[in-house]
C-alpha cells in the first residue's frame, strides 16, 4: 500500500510542470525511503531524474516497492483540478492498475477524488555514475531562466563559456547576435542572489535552446539552480527540493550538428 501525502498540492504540481514538456511517459518508483523517477526524451538528448525524499511529504507510507507508470499529460490535467493549497494524497495498492489522487480542503471540508489509469511503460532505470565535471556553477534560477529565454529569441543554440572570472552566454542567429556576461559575486545580505563558481578548467559548450527552455521550467521549484559542465560528460542542471531534487542531464551540441 502506498499513501504519500503532500501538505500542499502545489508542490507536486510544480514538480510535474517542471518536466512534463520534456518527457511524456514516466515510471515513478515508490519505495520505503521516497519516490524516484527517470525518463529520456524522444531524441535521447535529455535525461530527467527526480527524487522526492520522505521529508518532502506530510505523511508517507510504502509497504512494498511499487512502480507507477503514468502519462504526465494526463496526470497534469488531474492535478489542475485541485487547489494549490489543498493537501494531496497519492494512494495505490501493491499491484495497482490505477492511482487515486485525493485533494482535501480542510477549511471548507471539501474532498475531491480522481483516479488515473496506470500504464505499463517499458523503460530501463539507468544508473547514473558519479560524473566528473570541469566547472560547477550555482546561480539564481530566475537569472538563468531570463538569459535562456532572451537569447533563444535569436537562435536555436546557446553557447556557454566559463572562465575563472566570467560566465558568458552567447547566441548567434540569422537576425543578429546577443550575449550576457555574468561574474561570480557573493551577496551576504541576499545569499539567494549570489553567483558561485568553482572551476578546474575553462569550458566552452553549446546546447540546443529548446532543451534549455524546457529545463528552466523547473525554476518554479527552487530559487537556485546548480549547473555542472564538462567537455567529457552531459551537462547537469539541478533544482533542489526540500528533500530531493529534479535533475536534467543534457548532451551538448557539436560542430557537425545542424
Amino acid at each position: 500500500m502506498l499513501e504519500a501525502k503532500f501538505a500542499e498540492a502545489s508542490l507536486f504540481k510544480r514538480i510535474i510542470d517542471g518536466f512534463k514538456d520534456c518527457v511524456s511517459l514516466v515510471n515513478f518508483q515508490c519505495k520505503e525511503d521516497g519516490i524516484i523517477a527517470q525518463a529520456v526524451d524522444d531524441s535521447r538528448v535529455l535525461l530527467v531524474s527526480l527524487e522526492i525524499g520522505v521529508e518532502a511529504f506530510q505523511e508517507y507510507r510504502c509497504d512494498h516497492p511499487v512502480t507507477l507508470g503514468m502519462d504526465l499529460g494526463s496526470l497534469s490535467k488531474i492535478l489542475r483540478c485541485g487547489n494549490n493549497s489543498d493537501t494531496l494524497t497519492l494512494i495505490a495498492d501493491d499491484k495497482p492498475d490505477s492511482i487515486l489522487l485525493l485533494f482535501e480542503d480542510t477549511q471548507r471540508e471539501r474532498i475531491a477524488e480522481y483516479s488515473l489509469k496506470l500504464m505499463d511503460i517499458d523503460a530501463d532505470f539507468l544508473k547514473i555514475e558519479d560524473l566528473q565535471y570541469d566547472t560547477t556553477l550555482m546561480m539564481p534560477s530566475t537569472e538563468f531562466s531570463k538569459v535562456v529565454k532572451d537569447l533563444s529569441q535569436l537562435t536555436d543554440s546557446i553557447n556557454i563559456m566559463v572562465t575563472k572570472e566570467t560566465i558568458k552566454f552567447v547566441a548567434e542567429g540569422e537576425i543578429g547576435t546577443g550575449s550576457v556576461i555574468l561574474k561570480p559575486v557573493m551577496d551576504m545580505e541576499k545569499p539567494a542572489e549570489s553567483i558561485k563558481l568553482e572551476m578546474d578548467q575553462p569550458v566552452d559548450l553549446t546546447f540546443g535552446a529548446k532543451y534549455l527552455l524546457d529545463i528552466v521550467k523547473g525554476s518554479a521549484l527552487s530559487d537556485r539552480i546548480g549547473i555542472r559542465l564538462s567537455s567529457e560528460a552531459p551537462a547537469l542542471f539541478q533544482f533542489d527540493l526540500s528533500s530531493g531534487f529534479l535533475q536534467f542531464f543534457l548532451a551538448p551540441k557539436f560542430n557537425d550538428e545542424e
